[in-house]
């Protein structure tokens, strides 16, 4: 048997109702904490493990233990926060239509191609670090899931999160090499 508690369900069991809030600002405000990192457990406290010490039952008497734990947490995150949405404000400030123009060629044009290609640019550097040539694999080869060629081996490239995929329809009888997009760049993992 399966059964759902939806989310006002759950708010009205715990007696539990958030405050209204006004259309968009919360999602201003996640994202301001995504980049502020204002609520991450160095600042409030590692949330779940108090949750686990917390032995009492109501919302009051949970904001009242916490609070007599970590009295500075919600004032510090909110600065941290409002310190990101200052930062919002001043690049709001600075965009216009031929900035959005730039940023959306950027992600269709720019982004896609080098999403797309990265595949040859992998094959390249782990071919340099080889010291071996490379090579892309042809429409045929494509179709028995190789990729490319490091030196004779051939091998497909695929992204770090290939392995955790549940179905999977492809047997590549092939060396994988493994990569992950990191802020820097892309992080490569090859034998």
């Amino acid at each position: 048997m399966k059964i759902i508690i939806s989310n006002e369900e759950l708010r009205n069991i715990l007696s539990a109702q958030p405050p209204a809030f006004p259309k968009y600002t919360t999602q201003l405000l996640n994202l301001a904490n995504q980049n502020a990192q204002g609520t991450r457990p160095k600042v409030v406290g590692q949330l779940s493990d108090l949750m686990q010490q917390f032995d009492g039952r109501t919302l009051e008497e949970w904001e009242a233990w916490y609070l007599q734990r970590h009295p500075h947490a919600i004032d510090a995150a909110t600065k941290k926060i409002a310190e990101m949405l200052k930062n919002f404000k001043d690049a709001l400030s600075q965009i216009d239509q031929d900035l959005i123009k730039k940023w959306v060629r950027d992600l269709v044009i720019v982004q896609t191609f080098i999403g797309l290609r990265c595949q040859e640019a992998i094959l390249q550097k782990v071919a340099e670090a080889r010291g071996v040539s490379y090579r892309l694999a042809t429409s045929e080869e494509e179709a028995q899931g190789i990729d490319g060629y490091i030196g004779d081996a051939p091998v497909s490239i695929k992204p770090h999160t290939y392995d955790v995929k549940a179905a999977l329809p492809e047997m590549i009888k092939v060396r994988i090499i493994r990569y992950r997009k990191i802020k820097s760049g892309i992080e490569v993992e090859f034998e």
